[in-house]
């Protein structure tokens, strides 16, 4: 095991990409937001090269209305998709079947502990590292559970480290429970805004996997839906894709909603990230959230033995069968560092 020393993306600072009418101009480190049209040439300035968890000096963007905006074609191909989850999920009772419902139990557990196993922990911040011939299947599998590409979820995931909590944050519960819980994935455009560009996940650009999963999500998915249906009908469409759907979904998204309001902290962190004990067992040891802010790159995220941090038990295994390497644990002196109580 090593100990952690932080994600790759920390020494790198993604390039912001203005967009519309706004132009972003720093000014002795400060941040002004002016509304004009942006002249052909015009040079951008650069955004205030702050890697830790905390942006200071931004000044809040008037938050965009939920419904009466623009929409591109991935907010509604975003929406379309969560929408028809939750349709799916309303049809499951006119449609129940025992087996169905425990397909789709299953279903959600397997799909949300590789999106933290594959998508989290070994992409977003390189905890570990797996062979090539393992680590795409994973990825793909990780797929299923409907949360977009990895080239997506890790960018976004990444600039949540980067600024959580400022106005920078692409899902920060200061805007609301119900931005953070869900609405923010339906505005890329304010995500943009507000973060730049996805130059912070040039590591996963680089490889022709991840660029083939970003350019055909939407043949996965239908795929998928499609499968389902073919295999058992509309109870497995429902009460598999639709009840499993829908508890996958909430389950990731309490993590950035309900995990900076509720729950306890250990930590010294810049931010308001909480541990929600009776989420481990449903996120898989995603809501020992404090944990994780704290030692981000961290394999295990239930630093004691008591916080069940299935995940984690995942990462061990491989680890001892000699699949996954370099996995990154803090050390005591870290701990020491941070801890609120000594």
């Amino acid at each position: 095991m090593k100990v952690l020393a932080g994600g790759p993306w920390r020494n790198s600072i993604s390039p912001y990409i203005p967009i519309s009418a706004y132009v972003i101009c720093l000014y002795n480190s400060q941040v002004t937001i002016k509304t004009s049209a942006i002249p052909q040439g015009s040079a951008m300035c650069n955004p205030p090269r702050d890697y830790g968890p905390s942006q200071s000096g931004m000044v809040r963007k008037e938050k965009t209305p939920y419904f009466q905006r623009y929409w591109t074609w991935a907010d509604v191909a975003r929406a379309v998709t969560v929408t028809m989850v939750h349709f799916l999920c309303f049809l499951a009772p006119f449609n129940y079947k025992w087996e169905a419902l425990r397909f789709g139990l299953i279903l959600v557990a397997v799909t949300n502990l590789l999106i933290t196993f594959s998508y989290h922990r070994n992409l977003a911040h390189r905890s570990f590292k797996l062979p090539k011939w393992l680590e795409y299947p994973i990825a793909y599998a990780a797929v299923f559970a409907l949360q977009g590409d990895p080239l997506d979820w890790v960018s976004i995931h990444r600039f949540h480290h980067q600024f959580t909590d400022s106005d920078r944050d692409p899902h920060s519960p200061k805007e609301g429970f119900l931005f953070s819980h869900v609405m923010w994935i339906f505005d890329t455009l304010y995500i943009k805004y507000k973060c730049g560009g996805r130059n912070n996940v040039m590591d996963l650009k680089q490889q022709w996997f991840y660029r083939f999963l970003r350019k055909t999500i939407g043949f996965h998915v239908l795929m998928f839906w499609t499968a389902l249906y073919l295999y058992g009908g509309l109870p497995y469409l429902t009460c598999g894709g639709g009840v499993g759907g829908v508890l996958g979904y909430h389950v990731t998204w309490l993590v950035n909603s309900a995990c900076h309001i509720w729950g306890s902290r250990s930590w010294k962190t810049k931010d308001t990230s909480r541990n929600v004990w009776w989420l481990s067992i449903f996120t898989m040891g995603e809501s020992w959230h404090n944990n994780h802010h704290a030692f981000e790159s961290s394999a295990r995220q239930g630093l004691e033995w008591w916080q069940i941090d299935i995940t984690w038990y995942l990462i061990r295994l491989f680890e001892v069968l000699g699949l996954a390497t370099d996995v990154k644990l803090p050390s005591e002196f870290q701990k020491q560092k941070l801890a609120l109580v000594h």
